[in-house]
């Protein structure tokens, strides 16, 4: 028997226990109600109408009272109800009538009177016995329906015990036995007799609990603790991360890439990255190495990404903050392609993209402390390096007083020295240029022919003194190439440099401008001991200083770095051609006008 059946038969009973005592309760009040009835109806209106007619007998002399004991009569004959009434009543009757023509007849009244007592006993008596009638009704009805009420209230007092622990019993069981699943005891079961719907969910729940005891015990459960435990890592770290399936659809994104692109995750998982991309500046930005050469964007508005640096892979992003006390953060873009092997399968298939923003901020705060520091330092040794240099030449003048040879070697060490301090002072002062992103330039139609001639002219006199010659190679109709004059020569002054400073003395350095594709590449030559293979991709890297074939370091590392800039900030190239030997041979490429 199903739970639903036994409530119902519950309620059935009660509601004909209900319908038993008010049908009993009813029946007893209608029958005191009728015993009522019939005394008030029967007996006590026969006593009044006697009373009328008694009343009547003693006032003949009134002209009505033989009328009114006539109505009252009359009346009396329409409620005959006790045995011998009937009798008496029609005695009443003859012996008015006789009474009538003489009402003076005493005896005649005598005899009238003694049959309206006759009938007012009858009635007295009557209602003694029926009052004992109802009296015993009324014990009856109290007997029975107390007997019957009290039964009905231990069955009902047994239903209130009883029916609530049946039904609340199971669901504390029930309660338990989830707290226990909860807690991750696959072992609880539950143990219910019944057949009912509780005895149904005492199975079903066993049923559950064996099956998750047996997924817990399983590799699937394990793997997904383990997912778990990498969604919580991903949700905890400080850098920004997005996921991408590999159709590029947005898997999962934690907290920190979901403030830094200003949209909720909700709104971004399961959306086509390239789709979001319109209208989100930075993800456009985060995804556009990944996009394929047909894919392209429409216009974005605008979504609080900052333009980054020139010459560098930093982003400049607008961070709200968890504080909400936003500012301008720095942070680098790392892709990873994820490579996975199907199980049976040797091959790895592409599973997608992890993007990765590495907040550097704190990192480039430094940095930029670093930057203005050397500024600030490299500008103000510059002016006591030329009073120093001015000093030096004013002790070489001869008109001051000659000098010995040993001091005149001792200045012009003094004066390489200073050279060398200034030169330093005026790299790294570039170089501050550089990591600021304050490169000022002045883009023109430049000769190159000019910049060679220039280059050549600052470093004649240090040629010479290895006599060193410089093989030049530049075609007279050569176009005008798109440069800052300054920085580019600066760029060729640096090459020439560097070609004199490795080269050995009596040698050559050759010197070669050519057009090359819409661009014209400027090369220098030298034929000294070259660079050695592991240092040729790191030669233009800040401050990497890399030894030539015969070990030693040399110059500041600076130089090249800071070419490179220079170059790449006009829109060139700049590069080290490995095919080449003995020696090295660096160029640079610059747009034709």
């Amino acid at each position: 028997m199903t739970l639903k059946t036994k409530v119902s038969l519950s309620l059935v009973f009660l509601f004909s226990i209900i319908l038993m005592l008010g049908g009993l309760g009813v029946f007893y009040f209608n029958k005191l109600s009728q015993d009522s009835k019939a005394i008030l109806k029967d007996n006590y209106i026969s006593l009044e109408f006697t009373s009328s007619m008694q009343k009547a007998l003693t006032t003949l002399d009134d002209p009505d009272a033989l009328d009114d004991f006539e109505t009252n009569l009359k009346k009396q004959e329409g409620n005959l109800t006790e045995v011998g009434e009937g009798q008496a009543t029609s005695a009443v009757r003859r012996e008015f009538t006789r009474l009538r023509p003489n009402t003076t007849d005493i005896v005649t009244i005598n005899r009238i009177r003694q049959h309206l007592f006759t009938i007012d006993e009858l009635n007295r008596q009557a209602i003694v016995r029926k009052s004992k009638t109802a009296e015993q009704t009324t014990k009856d009805a109290l007997l029975w329906l107390g007997s019957i009420g009290t039964f009905c209230f231990l069955i009902v007092f047994s239903f209130i015990i009883n029916i609530p622990s049946y039904i609340a019993g199971p669901l504390r069981e029930l309660t338990r036995g989830i707290k226990q699943i909860a807690s991750r005891n696959f072992e609880e079961r539950l143990h219910f007799r019944s057949s009912d719907e509780f005895g149904e969910l005492a199975t079903s729940f066993n049923s559950m609990a064996q099956k998750l005891n047996e997924y817990e015990h399983s590799n699937l459960a394990r793997v997904l603790f383990e997912k778990k435990r990498i969604d919580t890592l991903v949700e905890i770290m400080s850098e920004g991360i997005i996921g991408l399936d590999e159709k590029r659809r947005i898997l999962f994104i934690n907290p920190v890439a979901e403030r830094l692109l200003g949209v909720e995750r909700t709104q971004l998982i399961g959306k086509y990255a390239p789709d979001v991309a319109t209208s989100n500046d930075l993800l456009r930005a985060l995804i556009q190495d990944i996009m394929t050469d047909q894919e392209t964007f429409q216009p974005a508005s605008t979504m609080g990404l900052l333009p980054s640096e020139p010459g560098s892979n930093l982003l400049k992003i607008y961070d709200p903050g968890l504080n909400g006390k936003g500012k301008e953060s720095y942070f680098t873009k790392e892709i990873h392609a994820v490579e996975v092997t199907p199980t049976g399968e040797t091959q790895t298939v592409h599973a997608g993209y992890v993007i990765m923003l590495l907040n550097i901020t704190s990192y480039k705060e430094l940095d930029l402390a670093k930057t203005n520091f050397i500024a600030t330092v490299s500008h103000e040794l510059k002016t006591p390096i030329s009073a120093i240099k001015m000093s030096l030449k004013l002790l070489a003048d001869k008109r001051l007083g000659a000098l010995n040879s040993e001091q005149q070697e001792m200045i012009i060490h003094a004066e390489e020295n200073t050279d060398r301090l200034l030169r330093l002072t005026g790299e790294l002062l570039n170089m501050t240029q550089v990591e600021s992103g304050q490169i000022q330039l002045q883009i023109q139609a430049t000769s190159p022919a000019e910049l060679v001639r220039v280059a050549i002219s600052a470093l004649k006199t240090q040629a010479e003194q290895k006599q060193i010659q410089f093989a030049l190679s530049i075609p007279p109709d050569l176009p005008a190439v798109k440069a800052d004059p300054d920085k580019a020569s600066w760029v060729l002054i640096n090459f020439l440099s560097n070609a004199i400073r490795h080269s050995p003395e009596q040698s050559s350095i050759d010197i070669t401008a050519q057009p090359l594709e819409g661009q014209v590449e400027f090369i220098v030559r030298d034929y000294g001991p070259g660079l050695q293979e592991e240092h040729r991709e790191r030669v233009f890297e800040r401050y990497y200083k890399a030894p030539g074939l015969n070990g030693p370091f040399s110059g500041t590392g600076l130089g090249l770095a800071i070419s490179k800039e220079f170059i790449q900030s006009m829109g060139g190239h700049i590069g080290l051609h490995s095919d080449v030997g003995p020696g090295a041979a660096f160029y640079f490429q610059l747009a034709i006008i």
